[in-house]
């Protein structure tokens, strides 16, 4: 935990010192740019100017395109190096609650997509140690043509729910922010079914 604390704070911090600093000098830059293009009231615009700051602008841009990417090579985990099939199987193979996994994952995804199955599957066994009372899992990972899959389902005590800010409901966001959706089965004594539906890329 103290770990994830402090690598969220190592991210923050370069997104703070590097990207949005260099964004919020390209918006002040645009501004400016566009004052000398449209103040009538000082006479004629000042081309010459205005091409300047754009210039200056577009390459802070690409500046701050290269931190991010930087930036996303930091979070991207190297256990995905290899894929997401064997990024689970070592998932698998550190879960608390013993499971059967299942991959099928003929075409590899965008980084992106594996990144977020990765983590939703994660997150799902995790859940699963922590508040199922599972007694086995079943993570599965397949990518039918356009759409990657990750389901886990649990032979535990069911009820789990979305609402309220519970885990769940943090990774029904996450797959939405690449339009992707969570859906849910939790009926009172069991089985939970969750399974998150990704596009290929994003």
């Amino acid at each position: 935990m103290d770990d994830s604390a402090a690598r969220l704070r190592r991210i923050e911090r370069d997104l703070h010192d590097g990207a949005q600093a260099q964004l919020v000098a390209i918006a002040m830059k645009l501004g400016l740019a566009r004052e000398k293009l449209t103040a009538e009231e000082q006479g004629p615009p000042d081309v010459s100017r205005a091409a300047e700051l754009v210039g200056s602008a577009q390459q802070a841009a690409v500046d701050a395109l290269g931190q991010l990417r930087d930036l996303a090579r930091g979070i991207h985990p190297p256990v995905l190096d290899s894929g997401l099939e064997a990024a689970l199987a070592s998932l698998a193979a550190r879960s608390a609650v013993p499971v059967q996994l299942v991959t099928h994952i003929p075409e590899r995804p965008s980084p992106t997509i594996e990144t977020i199955a990765y983590f939703c599957a994660a997150e799902l066994l995790a859940n699963v140690a922590k508040h199922s009372g599972a007694r086995q899992a079943t993570p599965e990972a397949v990518h039918v043509p356009g759409l990657p899959r990750v389901r886990v389902t649990d032979d535990g005590t069911g009820g789990a729910r979305l609402k309220g800010g519970t885990g769940l409901r943090g990774l029904a966001e996450r797959a939405r922010t690449v339009d992707g959706r969570l859906e849910l089965s939790s009926p009172r004594g069991g089985p939970t079914v969750v399974t998150v539906e990704l596009p290929s890329h994003a």
